[in-house]
């Protein structure tokens, strides 16, 4: 049985409460930066609203942006939910980011306050001087003596009741701003209601995997991206348990969904490769899976993946705007097992394959995938050029080139976006080549995506000097990069060149770049 219909994050955390009071909603795997965690649902709900309690003392009114910057462990997910029960906006924030790409965020947001756990909180020291807006940090479990415009997040937390806020939130009220690595220019915050998180929550349990309280979910992603958020709303929705992983590592992946009895989890990118690059072992087929959901089935592995594991492997595709859109029913899996189809729409979807102008292509002529229905993003944050741009014509554009089926099955054969997808991380190519422009020695800069069997695709930057006698030093280079974006975002292949290739408009001409690595002259920092 179902809880009654929910409004809002704060409506759905209780309902659950209610349903299932002792049983276990979330628990952290003993691994990574701390020990082993649970929290039931009746503990989940009382700590978020005691947080939001706090917040709400400490002057956060409805509307305002929270940033949150921490490791996979209870204080994201109570400081999301908390933040949802004052009718505030999250604004996660990626435990990997440096200072050029988190200050990005929380000055285009205008963060007025953040909660981050201790390893984290020097980042936002680092930051306050030129992030104006954050005025108070809330530090999870201190080490170390704190300063001014910082508190204990638990002291704070702890003077206040637990009774819920009985503030009315609206289902158009913004939950979060979601930021993702857009095509052009930095990363683009998408606006994302409560209704947008109670439909997708439950459309999860019910449509897509009929989770219930019998089940396990299991999440090894950072909670700063969007999949454990929605695993979060799809517990809450079903009364399954959510195990929590410090991050993905594919020697101790499978391990742990057979030590946790996962019943179901989701996963992306290079992910499945790297499950079968492990060895074989005699216990890993000891688990409770039903299913696996994942983007991105390595077509020419799927039988290998559910011959191996012994679990069928279904394909579902979604992006942060949209939330999920088209999926592989199970009475057409075996159909479209390794054809590479990522399936149907899902019923609160419609779909096009679309020219230019958003008229349909014929059935089997490549176009662009065009997604619209309810519950979707309600724009990017301060950025209605982009927001025009994606909706134009009544249509998200996903910049996905694909193909439909007579029985309306999609299948992805490329991208229009300028993004580069590495072991599941999307990187904006303008982002890392501002950062390398910013240089002193470095007049051009591009950066584009390489093909890679085991991450999917790699970074490639090309590099035109300001001085053409001047030594190239790709490992400087790198170590610049490193030092203001997150690691994953720094390029591993880079090549220096004399000039670029150019339009008539004087933009690179990356399509003459595209898809080169290991030339003579080309520096492999894995090499």
């Amino acid at each position: 049985m179902r809880p009654a219909a929910a409004q809002s994050l704060g409506d759905l955390c209780a309902l659950a409460a209610a349903q299932w009071p002792e049983r276990t909603a979330l628990h952290f795997d003993a691994s990574g930066e701390g020990p082993a965690q649970s929290l039931s649902f009746t503990q989940l709900h009382a700590r978020s609203s005691q947080l939001a309690h706090a917040l709400v003392a400490l002057g956060v009114r409805p509307g305002d942006r929270v940033a949150v910057l921490a490791a996979n462990r209870p204080v994201f997910p109570l400081a999301w939910l908390a933040i949802a029960k004052a009718g505030a906006c999250m604004v996660p924030v990626n435990p990997a980011y440096r200072d050029a790409d988190a200050l990005h965020l929380l000055v285009h947001a205008e963060v007025r306050l953040a909660i981050a756990d201790n390893e984290r909180a020097e980042l936002l020291r680092r930051l306050r001087p030129q992030a104006r807006c954050l005025q108070t940090v809330l530090v999870d479990a201190p080490g170390n003596a704190l300063q001014d415009g910082e508190l204990n997040l638990q002291a704070v937390a702890q003077a206040h009741p637990d009774a819920p806020l009985g503030l009315w939130v609206a289902p158009e009220a913004l939950a979060n701003v979601q930021f993702t690595s857009g095509t052009t220019g930095l990363p683009k915050g998408c606006m994302l209601s409560h209704r947008y998180w109670t439909q997708l929550g439950r459309m999860i349990a019910d449509d897509l995997v009929g989770l219930g309280p019998q089940d396990v979910m299991l999440t090894a992603q950072p909670f700063s991206y969007i999949d454990p958020q929605w695993n979060v709303a799809a517990m809450l929705a079903s009364g399954a348990t959510l195990v929590v992983l410090d991050r993905f590592s594919p020697s101790r992946f499978w391990p742990k969904v057979v030590a946790h009895r996962a019943t179901f989890f989701y996963c992306l990118g290079a992910m499945p490769a790297m499950m079968l690059a492990q060895p074989t072992s005699a216990d890993e087929r000891a688990h409770r899976l039903r299913v696996v959901m994942c983007s991105g089935i390595p077509a020419e592995r799927h039988a290998e993946l559910e011959t191996r594991f012994g679990v069928p492997w279904r394909e579902v595709y979604g992006t942060t705007e949209t939330g999920a859109d088209v999926m592989v029913y199970a009475d057409m899996a075996s159909d479209l097992r390794g054809s590479g189809s990522i399936g149907v729409a899902l019923p609160h979807r419609e779909l096009r394959i679309g020219d230019e102008h958003a008229r349909p292509v014929p059935r089997g002529q490549v176009g662009e995938l065009l997604i619209r229905g309810t519950a979707m993003m309600d724009g990017y944050f301060r950025n209605a050029e982009a927001t025009q741009s994606a909706f134009a014509l009544g249509w998200y554009h996903t910049g996905d080139l694909a193909t439909m089926d007579a029985q309306g099955a999609v299948r992805i054969v490329g991208r229009k976006k300028d993004m580069i997808r590495r072991s599941g991380e999307n990187i904006a190519a303008a982002e890392v080549e501002s950062v390398i422009e910013q240089h002193p020695a470095v007049l051009l800069a591009a950066v584009v995506a390489v093909p890679d069997d085991l991450r999917g695709e790699e970074v490639k930057a090309y590099v035109v000097l300001r001085d053409a006698q001047a030594r190239f030093d790709p490992e400087a280079l790198a170590a610049f990069v490193e030092a203001r974006l997150a690691r994953f975002k720094v390029p591993r292949y880079w090549e220096r060149r004399d000039d670029l290739p150019r339009t008539a408009s004087e933009r690179v001409a990356k399509h003459l770049l595209s898809g080169t690595t290991v030339e003579a002259g080309v520096h492999d920092r894995a090499a």
